[in-house]
């Protein structure tokens, strides 16, 4: 893993390190019964590649699922 900015802390992975991640959450996951959808792991590679910061997709799940006022 390389670090491309000190001042912000930001990382940056490759694909194979991304890709073991993924594996390694669905993994213990799968355990439990809950393995990962394939839009499961888009969003995680998204997010790990730094496209989108974690946070962001967090809000953005949390709008899409939350039911509005009747």
């Amino acid at each position: 893993m390389k670090k491309a900015n000190d001042e912000e802390g930001i990382y940056y992975m490759n694909s194979k390190e991304i890709d073991k991640i993924i594996n390694n959450v669905d993994g213990n996951l799968a355990i439990e019964g809950m393995p990962l959808t394939e839009q499961d792991r888009d969003r995680i590679r998204i997010c790990l590649s730094g496209k989108v910061a974690f946070n962001d997709m967090i809000k953005h799940l949390v709008e899409k699922h939350t039911v509005k006022g009747c």
